[in-house]
């Protein structure tokens, strides 16, 4: 594939293999369906198994985990059936770090490949997709940097990992090169919808909504042959027009397309919580959009995959106050942390616990525990996943709760830091606390006087 030498038994299943891998690539519906003709031709593809078994983990998903295991059991025994060269080993290795709690160290595996096989795009877009859950953006840009000198402009993958780079430039905030990168890519790979909304993020994190809604609209069909990601552009775009007051057309988008399939993905719902609760900050009745999203979470509460998930599922509960589901959430996140063997237990005792704490503490209207919690989750936010962009939800909510607790001059500092990050301009939220803070001190000097 793409260069690489594979030990499928066929040409027919390389074909496929090939299929599955560019529609990785692209975030295509089209994915498992590839994957699948590929065990189907040849159950004895030890990488295909090994690769099955990593997308299951990418899923952030408790009852998943046990499909990964039988892929890596199937794996190691077409292994030990027919042998494999060292590269495809190191995805079967991927695999058993990620199911023996390192994350990270599948991400290690990943870089032995890359180190003799920079051209290997499968490789590096696994690695790009842990980090990103993992929020290792410093790291996702050097793996990137290392390996596109590989990427000749002939080279099949070429678009996507110019995809790839411009969301880790953005991520690492070089807005210029990350537009470049993310328009250069598209040219090349029409299909990428990660570089695309790369370039989104770069218009949300600059302040120019109408740029980004001007950038989305009319390359619909970039990002229409996706799988749940694209409900995730469709977010994007939602978040545009929220940040210039346009709140009926964020609740159309809401209803027509974010939540158009009402899936229980978390990435769907991390979708659907962070709008939310950013419409409720503006003072938007959201209506009994809660109840929908509550009556999902509430029987994740013991999943425990990913505190970026957890959190998220939190917002939905918070929103739909179920209180017997908090407790219980709150409960098994403590469980989690206790257990202290995992990478994922290490980010739930810090910042999981605090910022869930602070979630829940917000939702009670305790505004100023709400505060300190958040507060003290906030620097180390980054290590629960995601992008800027998601985990600016509560960014907003610890802004918005030292606000109401009267900790203005914190508040001030954190949308000083937080405009700071985006490349000094200040977007909607931003002019708009501003403008409350001040009302607030004129308030104050008009009480003293």
């Amino acid at each position: 594939m793409m260069g690489q030498d594979v030990s499928a038994n066929c040409a027919q299943v390389r074909d496929d293999w090939s299929a599955t891998v560019l529609a990785f690539l692209a975030h295509s519906a089209k994915t498992p369906v590839h994957l699948a003709a590929v065990l189907q031709r040849d159950p004895g593809f030890a990488l295909a198994h090994a690769v099955k078994g990593l997308f299951c983990l990418m899923l952030g998903r408790r009852e998943m985990v046990a499909v990964a295991q039988e892929a890596l059991v199937a794996a190691q025994a077409a292994a030990l059936a027919r042998p494999v060269p060292r590269r495809e080993a190191a995805f079967i290795a991927a695999l058993a770090e990620w199911l023996n709690g390192s994350p990270r160290g599948a991400i290690v595996q990943m870089e032995t490949v890359l180190a003799r096989h920079p051209d290997d795009a499968l490789a590096v877009k696994i690695g790009h997709g842990i980090r990103f859950m993992l929020g290792d953006s410093t790291g996702m840009r050097a793996s990137l940097e290392r390996v596109l000198p590989a990427y000749a402009p002939g080279h099949a993958a070429r678009g996507y990992l110019l995809g790839c780079h411009a969301f880790a430039l953005e991520e690492t905030g070089d807005y210029a090169a990350a537009e470049a990168a993310g328009r250069a890519g598209l040219e090349l790979a029409p299909d990428d919808a990660w570089g695309l909304h790369a370039v989104a993020h770069v218009y949300d994190m600059t302040g120019d909504a109408r740029g980004g809604i001007g950038w989305l609209t009319g390359r619909e069909q970039a990002w229409a042959h996706c799988n749940n990601f694209r409900y995730h552009v469709w977010w994007h775009k939602a978040l545009l027009h929220l940040d210039l007051g346009q709140t009926d057309v964020v609740l159309d988008l809401y209803d027509t397309q974010i939540r158009a399939d009402r899936t229980d993905d978390y990435r769907d719902i991390s979708n659907a919580t962070s709008l939310l609760s950013r419409l409720e900050l503006e003072g938007v009745k959201v209506g009994a959009r809660w109840e929908e999203l509550a009556d999902i979470c509430e029987k994740r509460t013991e999943d425990g995959c990913l505190i970026f998930a957890d959190l998220h599922y939190l917002l939905a509960l918070v929103g739909g106050q179920r209180d017997t589901a908090i407790t219980r959430m709150m409960g098994r996140m403590q469980r989690t942390a206790a257990e202290g063997q995992t990478e994922m237990a290490g980010i739930a005792a810090h910042p999981g616990l605090a910022a869930a704490t602070g979630l829940e503490a917000f939702g009670e209207g305790d505004f100023g525990r709400a505060y300190l919690h958040l507060a003290r989750a906030r620097r180390a936010l980054p290590g629960i996943g995601g992008s800027h962009a998601q985990r600016d939800v509560f960014e907003r909510l610890t802004i918005d709760a030292a606000i109401r607790a009267g900790y203005h001059e914190d508040a001030q500092t954190l949308l000083a830091e937080r405009t700071a990050l985006r490349a000094g301009r200040r977007d909607g939220y931003a002019e708009a606390r501003h403008a409350l803070l001040s009302r607030a001190e004129d308030a104050a000097r008009q009480a003293a006087q």
